[in-house]
């Protein structure tokens, strides 16, 4: 029996992540990709951040295959310090259509809206100034600023920039990164490639370069790292997006880099490019696949080449 109110009625999950069976359902599907050597399993009820959606004055998440709004003012699957504010969210003066990123971070919660409407309105300025918001971004522009939102990756904390990737949940962040800690020991020399804002970089003491964050700025799909820079690591760390890392991986391909370590949320393009490394005489060692985002159909996998 589903449990989550919510289920079959927004589009938000494509698993009942209460449902008793659950953990076999999804599992099923990982294992039509690959086999892994471990999985981590990510506790509903986690989630800091949510992509919500807003039209015709209506905030919530669209219906499974529909562009009908689903109002929604608890979610099982968030924190409860996004759940507490969802109510007055839904409240607010909403104009046009578009998506509101809701993401709890390490002193208190941001807001990034991105509308067809090009500006923010008087009264929904006003509206916001009420919340106990952090930041308020429409179309990437301020609208409040109370202070600058910050991200912990263990020991340290760094400023959020409006709409930068971020792990769904602070556990399954934790997990990924200790996978690739234990994978990386005795490493001297490491680049972290699509770093993010560095949830890796920091604690492998490593080169991190990427578009949006404190590190090296550097278009990786524009840019690879080439093959005279990667041999002076001993170890690359990558997490690209969905499109997945294939000019990277020919040069990688064609590099001396002993030992590779991806991490990637889309099997697809982690095939394509485990090819490009396979073929050029890296053996995997290692896998893992994590369930971080919950009640979805996505897994996160991460792989370890060995030349």
């Amino acid at each position: 029996m589903n449990t989550c109110p919510l289920f079959s009625v927004c589009g938000g999950c494509k698993y009942d992540f209460t449902a008793p069976n659950y953990r076999q359902d999804k599992q099923k599907l990982l294992d039509k990709w690959s086999a892994v050597d471990e999985i981590f399993w990510t506790p509903g009820g986690m989630r800091r951040r949510a992509d919500f959606c807003f039209a015709n004055g209506v905030f919530g998440f669209f219906e499974s295959e529909t562009k009908n709004i689903v109002p929604v003012n608890n979610c099982p699957n968030l924190v409860p310090q996004i759940n507490d504010i969802l109510p007055k969210l839904a409240k607010l003066p909403w104009s046009g259509a578009g998506s509101a990123l809701v993401t709890l971070c390490e002193n208190g919660i941001d807001l990034a809206v991105e509308s067809n409407v090009p500006y923010f309105s008087g009264e929904f300025k006003t509206a916001v100034q009420k919340l106990n918001l952090l930041r308020v971004s429409w179309n990437g522009a301020i609208v409040i600023q109370n202070d600058v939102p910050r991200i912990r990756f263990g020991e340290f904390v760094v400023d959020y920039p409006i709409g930068a990737f971020l792990q769904p949940t602070v556990e399954s962040e934790q997990a990924m990164r200790n996978f690739v800690l234990e994978n990386a020991v005795g490493a001297k020399h490491v680049a972290d490639l699509f770093c993010g804002i560095g949830n890796f970089t920091f604690a492998l003491k490593a080169d991190g370069f990427d578009i949006v964050g404190p590190f090296n700025k550097r278009d990786l799909f524009k840019k690879p790292i080439t093959v005279k820079m990667l041999n002076n690591y001993d170890l690359v760390v990558m997490d690209p997006p969905r499109a997945g890392a294939l000019d990277q991986c020919r040069e990688l391909a064609k590099s001396d880099v002993p030992r590779i370590i991806y991490v990637s949320c889309n099997p697809a393009t982690l095939r394509r490019d485990s090819e490009i490394l396979l073929n050029a005489g890296y053996k995997i060692i290692k896998t893992a696949a994590f369930d971080q985002f919950v009640g979805s159909v996505h897994w996160e996998i991460a792989i370890v080449f060995q030349k």
